[in-house]
């Protein structure tokens, strides 16, 4: 073969192919899971009720990823109702297919599977996924995402000895589908029949508060040892205060960015917010000790009852934990947890998922190209039925997600009109959502005229939380901004009577969902969407795989094909092999 050319001119193309086949197996690393999302039977709270699994797990398994992996996720659905998954927190860069929510994806029907397929691009940190559907996160599904650092790039802080996820959140013993009946009608959600650590209920502190024979959450530890603490808030609508007895809580990131280390010896983690502490089991080994989480904002007297509490054992503990528990913050207070939220900083000088520095991105030194005041209010019957807004807006979900309305230019399913304040007319039910230009940089505020305190979260980005105040926000507000270290995170909450200002660089393309975390205001239509589109680079296209629906549910392919799609990674491999066996193949020939 190619008899007649020079030695050296073998050599120059067996490197070549080298150096192609080296880059060939050099892309990052997928990983693959198989889901099955379903009912089980458990008892939280000491009463059997059904509640959702993966795999057979409540909570469900963790998602442990380095920074660009590639994740490949195929979800079988055996509830009996439709379903999604969405990542909360995750980028999804280019690619807001993955996202899981009703704007960008159809609902994945019972019975049927899904394959989800996406890269966790230049992102680090604590996250979460859970179903995004029908109020089901009030029933599970939910479980933990971790994304590592690579090895390039250095921990800002000593390797712990040992990594911990914690789910807290409010439970209810009534299903998600009561729960969203009462929601309908008007009926509040009222107290929490309990608060649960992964999927268990509080350990007796007090016989005369909780039952016995309730199964509650140990975590073990070696004395001396110092522990990374991932720990979310996965309830419905109760903020919580967590503590652990006679341990400091050493902040050290939240949602995807690194912070400045601050000890706590307890912080408010609000619906859908996820954070990292440094533990250190420094303390004498005489007995156990509570880890609590305990409702805040709740003006029921039954709160006290509700109380969630887990054990820290020491593996040399002389006896179990006993006493009171740690006192909580003074509810009467209205400005702590607010000045406890403003002390949550950027740590500038750490690399995180790049190996530039955290604060490279000067964001107090970008212009404001546009600005959003979004107005919430409690509930209120339009139309007969009740609905929350944002700006006097009810978000109607349309039977064909946005995302392919747009991609197949289907007319009359959304309007590019969401207003940037509050209009002067009545509340309405409408498909509006906020026409965002690329690399835009804007600034949101949440003013939040509701009795309870409201938590929001935007898919696709990271924001910066520049300032919150009590009170109307007014433009002299913002001489008030942190324009230098405030924490760039994906949800935020918003005090009763108060107001919360991020500011977002749109450099993302697709149609990314602004929304409410309290799942009673999310179900009643406090949400929209976020439309960017860059003429030049757009989005990722429609994936192979895709669930059609409403308007295009002609084009839906039987579920066979899609029980046996396995992702794009599967097609990459294969063209992988048959390129290596052709090398192969010509360097036999060589050596002949």
């Amino acid at each position: 073969m190619f008899s007649g050319l020079p030695n050296y001119c073998y050599l120059l193309f067996l490197s070549f192919l080298l150096y192609l086949t080296t880059l060939c197996l050099a892309g990052d690393p997928y990983i693959h899971y198989e889901w099955t999302v379903s009912y089980i039977k458990a008892s939280p709270l000491g009463v059997k009720q059904q509640v959702i699994g993966i795999n057979g797990q409540f909570p469900g398994p963790i998602l442990n990823v380095t920074t660009n992996w590639n994740v490949v996720v195929n979800v079988k659905n055996d509830l009996d109702e439709p379903m999604l998954l969405t990542w909360n927190g995750i980028q999804q860069r280019k690619d807001s297919w993955q996202d899981g929510v009703s704007g960008t994806n159809c609902p994945i029907p019972a019975g049927w599977n899904w394959t989800y397929e996406f890269q966790v691009k230049d992102q680090i940190g604590s996250f979460f996924y859970f179903p995004s559907l029908r109020f089901q996160r009030a029933s599970g599904g939910y479980g933990g995402i971790t994304i590592n650092n690579r090895n390039i790039i250095p921990l800002p802080f000593a390797a712990p000895d040992g990594d911990i996820t914690l789910f807290i959140g409010d439970w209810f013993i009534k299903s998600h589908k009561e729960l969203r009946q009462d929601i309908e009608n008007g009926v509040a959600l009222g107290a929490p029949d309990g608060i649960l650590f992964n999927g268990l209920g509080p350990y007796r502190y007090d016989n005369a508060l909780v039952s016995g024979g309730i199964s509650y959450l140990t975590v073990n530890a070696e004395p001396g040892k110092t522990y990374r603490l991932r720990v979310h808030n996965v309830g419905v609508s109760t903020s919580l205060n967590f503590r652990i007895q006679n341990h400091n809580l050493l902040l050290v990131e939240t949602e995807g960015s690194y912070t400045v280390q601050q000890n706590y010896t307890s912080l408010d983690i609000h619906v859908g917010q996820s954070y990292s502490f440094l533990v250190a089991m420094d303390q004498n080994a005489g007995s156990d000790y509570y880890i609590v989480a305990s409702p805040r904002f709740v003006n029921s007297s039954d709160s006290s009852k509700s109380v969630g509490v887990a054990v820290l054992h020491y593996s040399n503990s002389q006896g179990p934990a006993s006493g009171p528990l740690p006192d909580p913050p003074n509810e009467s207070d209205p400005y702590f947890s607010m000045t406890q939220a403003k002390s949550i900083r950027w740590n500038v000088s750490a690399s995180a998922a790049r190996p530039n520095p955290q604060g490279s991105f000067k964001y107090g030194e970008i212009t404001v190209t546009d600005v959003f005041v979004l107005h919430n209010r409690p509930a209120e019957l339009i139309e007969g039925k009740w609905h929350t807004t944002l700006s006097g807006i009810s978000y109607l979900a349309p039977t064909t997600p946005l995302n392919l309305a747009q991609q197949f230019n289907i007319p009359g399913v959304f309007k590019l009109d969401f207003p940037n304040k509050m209009m002067n007319r009545p509340a309405k039910v409408d498909t509006s959502v906020i026409n965002g230009t690329y690399k835009a940089f804007v600034e949101i505020i949440f003013q939040n005229n509701d009795t309870t305190i409201q938590n929001y979260h935007l898919d696709g980005y990271a924001f910066f939380v520049v300032g919150m105040d009590y009170g109307e926000w007014t433009e002299n507000s913002r001489s008030t901004y942190n324009k230098w270290d405030g924490v760039a995170r994906c949800n935020t909450q918003v005090f009763p009577g108060a107001w919360t200002a991020i500011l977002v660089f749109l450099d993302n393309p697709g149609i990314w969902n602004l929304r409410a975390q309290n799942l009673d205001s999310w179900y009643l239509g406090q949400e929209t969407y976020v439309n960017v589109v860059n003429p030049e680079t757009p989005e990722l296209p429609v994936p192979a795989n895709t669930i059609y629906c409403g308007a295009l549910a002609p084009l839906q392919k039987d579920q066979a094909r899609r029980v046996n799609f396995s992702g794009a990674s599967s097609l990459t491999k294969t063209i992988k092999l048959i390129f290596i066996g052709f090398v192969v193949s010509l360097l036999g020939s060589f050596m002949r």
